[in-house]
């Protein structure tokens, strides 16, 4: 599954307990007519590929549902659901994001040299 949209916040990562449980949460902003804000976790080596991403950034978030039952001590049995995400891509452009310059028009390359010439010298097979 994957979830499309806008970040809207992106949490520091926690560390839970001895063991070394390690969580992170961001907020995507869906764009579409009745926007949601969704709240995904990424857990554990996943935390930092959150690392180059900004507020404001339109991505596409692969996500895991996962659900779990859990029974209180007076014995009431809840369930709970939350998204994992698992991999996260840039949908702005390349140029834009890398602050990179924008490439010039097709027109300013030179044109390629003829491949077709002939030359007795070739010794390619094809």
């Amino acid at each position: 599954m994957e979830v499309e949209g806008k970040i809207k916040l992106i949490g520091d990562t926690k560390e839970f307990g001895s063991n070394g449980f390690r969580k992170r949460e961001v907020v995507v902003t869906t764009e579409e007519q009745y926007p949601q804000h969704i709240l995904i976790e990424f857990v554990q080596d996943k935390t930092e590929i959150l690392d180059p991403y900004k507020v404001g950034q339109r991505v596409k978030i692969g996500i895991n549902l996962r659900g779990r039952e859990w029974v209180s001590p007076q014995g009431e049995t809840k369930y709970f659901n939350s998204l994992h995400g698992w991999r996260i891509d840039n949908l702005e452009s390349a140029n834009t994001s890398a602050g990179a310059p924008p490439a010039p028009p097709m027109d300013q390359f030179e044109p390629a040299q003829d491949l077709n010439n002939n030359d007795e010298d070739d010794d390619l097979p094809f």
